[in-house]
């Protein structure tokens, strides 16, 4: 079976490729932003979310990760809709961006998935990744972008 990039997500917040507001950033209240995922196929039974940041000195960083969502419902801004995994910040639930330096690309990557995953809360996105592998029907991803406000120096 051949999966397809069919799922669209889309947030009030900001656009694809948009500016994410500093509301959703460690500069401000870091709450998750409301996603609205269409386009599910009918077979899904939950969603997996992957939120990271390829530009991150040391490699890719895992903001958030989530599974067993219910496919049904949009994400609501500061919520928590499935199971949390451990982000790169060590914490699980939503780390928003925080970008040392420069302007950095945070991808919300939604996976629609024909199974509820029997992973333990806290693991992290290897574990999901390879829960995952077999079960993907759509996927679908929202980029957003992120630079933290310049600090007057004096």
């Amino acid at each position: 079976m051949s999966v397809e990039n069919s799922l669209k997500i889309n947030s009030h917040a900001f656009s694809h490729k948009g500016h994410i507001p500093t509301e959703y950033t460690c500069e401000g209240k870091d709450i998750n932003p409301s996603l609205e995922i269409t386009n599910i196929p009918d077979e899904t039974k939950t969603l997996a979310l992957i939120m990271e940041d390829p530009d991150a000195p040391r490699g890719v960083f895992d903001h958030w990760i989530v599974w067993n969502i219910p496919p049904n419902a949009a994400i609501a801004e500061q919520t928590n809709p499935g199971i949390s995994g451990t982000n790169s910040f060590g914490k699980t639930g939503y780390g928003g961006p925080c970008p040392p330096s420069g302007v950095h690309r945070y991808f919300f990557k939604v996976y629609a998935l024909d199974t509820e995953l029997d992973l333990l809360a806290g693991s992290d996105k290897k574990a999901l990744q390879d829960a995952m592998k077999g079960h993907i029907l759509a996927t679908g991803e929202l980029m957003g972008q992120y630079q933290k406000k310049k600090v007057k120096a004096g």
